[in-house]
C-alpha cells in the first residue's frame, strides 16, 4: 500500500469515527492534507509557547496533554488510538499554547494543518461538517470532564474512566492518571484498592 492509499484509509477511518460521510472528491481533498508522523516517546507535538498549527489523529500510541502550575505538571488530557489531539484555544485563536502535547509512547499520528483544513473547507460544505464534528466532540469532552470533576467523587471518577476509557487506566503512568482525575497518587491508590476489593469492573 502506498502513502496516498494509507492516507485515504486513515481519512475514511476518521470520517467513520465522527459519523461523517464524504464524497470521493471531498475524501481525497481531506486525505491529501494529512501529514503522517512517526514519533518517539517524549516527542512534543505541541510545545508550550508555540501556536498549535495542527490537530493530530492518533493512529498508534498515547499522547499526554499537560501544563505547568507552580512547577508541578498537571495532566489536562490523555489520548490514544482513534482520538484527536488539539490544543483548542491555540488552534482557534492562533495564539501561543499554554498546553504541551507530548508522546507518552512511541507511535504514529496524522497531522491535520489548520490552514490547509480551512482552505479545503472553504470549497466544501461536507468538509465544514467534518470540521464542525471535530470541534463539537472536543468541546463535549471538555464539558463532560468539567462536570465529572464538579459532581463526582474520586471513586466515581475512577470507575467512570475505568469503564469508559480503560486504556488510560491500563497504559498511562499512575501519577498522570491521578492528575487527570484531579486526585493525589495516594488517593488513587486507595480508590483502586477499594474498587478491586469490591470486585467492581
Amino acid at each position: 500500500m502506498n502513502l496516498n492509499e494509507q492516507k485515504r484509509d486513515v481519512a475514511r477511518e476518521i470520517c467513520r469515527s465522527y459519523g461523517v460521510t464524504l464524497s470521493v472528491d471531498a475524501l481525497h481533498a481531506f486525505a491529501n492534507i494529512l501529514q503522517p508522523i512517526k514519533v518517539l516517546r517524549g516527542y512534543e507535538l505541541v510545545k508550550e509557547g508555540e501556536v498549535c498549527n495542527c490537530m493530530y489523529y492518533v493512529e498508534k500510541g498515547m499522547v499526554l496533554q499537560y501544563y505547568k502550575k507552580n512547577n508541578v505538571t498537571v495532566t489536562e488530557h490523555l489520548s490514544h488510538e482513534g482520538d484527536m489531539v488539539i490544543c483548542i484555544e491555540s488552534f482557534f485563536l492562533r495564539e501561543p499554547s499554554k498546553i504541551v502535547a507530548s508522546m507518552l509512547e512511541p507511535g504514529v499520528v496524522y497531522g491535520i494543518p489548520h490552514d490547509d483544513l480551512e482552505a479545503i473547507a472553504s470549497h466544501s460544505f461536507e468538509l465544514c461538517k467534518l470540521i464542525f464534528s471535530f470541534y463539537q466532540r472536543s468541546l463535549i469532552i471538555s464539558q463532560r470532564k468539567a462536570d465529572v470533576i464538579r459532581f463526582e467523587s474520586a471513586k466515581e471518577r475512577y470507575i467512570r474512566t475505568m469503564r469508559e476509557n480503560p486504556e488510560i487506566i491500563r497504559r498511562a503512568p499512575l501519577h498522570h492518571v491521578a492528575s487527570f482525575l484531579q486526585m493525589t497518587p495516594e488517593t488513587l491508590s486507595r480508590v483502586r484498592a477499594q474498587v478491586t476489593e469490591e470486585g467492581i469492573s
